[in-house]
């Protein structure tokens, strides 16, 4: 029992997941083309925005003394760039880091004038970053991980940490309902069930606990409905599982259109996404 308060077992653990799960730690989500077309319908309805508990998070930062003018930030997995902004409304100096250039499109249009010097913009893997030469080593106040996929791995996450000076602040799914079109695709497709475990934050909890770093943790539940024009529907599951299944293009292309078009309501798709999310926030000098 000794191991599971060692880094070493929570990291075997979380690697373990690679294997376990039918999504292979959601590597269909792990490119930039999946992103690159589902840009266009992320983050576009209300009760998704709300979803994102920004009052909350800002609070939270601002409670742990991380939110101050003039302060670096790192955003890793930044998307459509709403956390970005807020952050740099408080004056913070923002990189907003993305492998989507569709994405970045978004973050770009929404910067007003005025913060324009305080938000730069790279799209790049995080996966692939040298971080000593880009000398981010232990350069940023804050480094901010949410709902990342570049945070799939240990050493993407040992990376994330090395990249701050003082805090840190993490998010993903702790628990999450499969996706209703998502799970009917994947068993026509893969000729399985859908077993979609959420990604990495409790190993990452857990991780941070055997180093003996104690994070404000807090969950919140989520829930909201995105839509999706036909087209939009199949190009975004295209991308998905041209990255994990071993068909043909052309014969993903016929799956998904005949499965999607049974679906369809008026020419839009409806998915809805439920679940639990985890965020964790620490600093360094009360480790």
């Amino acid at each position: 029992m000794d191991n599971i308060f060692t880094q070493d077992f929570w990291i075997h653990e979380w690697e373990k997941t690679k294997s376990d799960d039918t999504c292979a730690v959601h590597k269909g989500y792990a490119t930039p083309e999946y992103w690159d077309k589902a840009a266009a319908t992320y983050n576009k309805d209300k009760k998704e925005r709300q979803n994102k508990k920004m009052l909350k998070t800002l609070d939270r930062f601002q409670e742990a003394g991380l939110l101050k003018k003039g302060m670096t930030v790192l955003d890793i997995g930044c998307g459509t760039g709403d956390l970005a902004l807020e952050l740099a409304k408080k004056g913070a100096h923002v990189t907003a880091l993305d492998f989507s250039s569709a994405m970045l499109d978004r973050v770009a249009h929404i910067i007003p004038q005025q913060l324009s010097d305080q938000i730069d913009l790279h799209c790049e893997n995080w996966h692939d970053i040298d971080i000593k030469k880009q000398r981010w080593e232990s350069r940023f106040d804050l480094v901010i991980g949410f709902m990342a996929p570049a945070l799939s791995t240990s050493k993407a996450f040992f990376k994330m940490m090395a990249c701050g000076k003082k805090g840190f602040a993490i998010r993903g799914w702790a628990a999450k309902k499969p996706d209703p079109v998502m799970a009917a695709l994947w068993e026509k497709i893969m000729d399985q069930p859908l077993e979609d475990r959420p990604q990495s934050i409790l190993y990452k909890i857990n991780l941070l606990f055997s180093m003996d770093i104690f994070p404000d943790i807090w969950f919140d539940t989520m829930a909201w409905d995105q839509t999706a024009t036909l087209d939009q529907e199949m190009q975004n599951q295209l991308a998905f599982f041209k990255k994990v299944s071993p068909r043909p293009e052309i014969q993903l292309r016929q799956i998904i259109r005949t499965c999607l078009e049974t679906m369809h309501k008026g020419g839009s798709i409806s998915r809805q996404q439920k679940g639990l999310t985890a965020t964790a926030v620490w600093v360094k000098d009360r480790w």
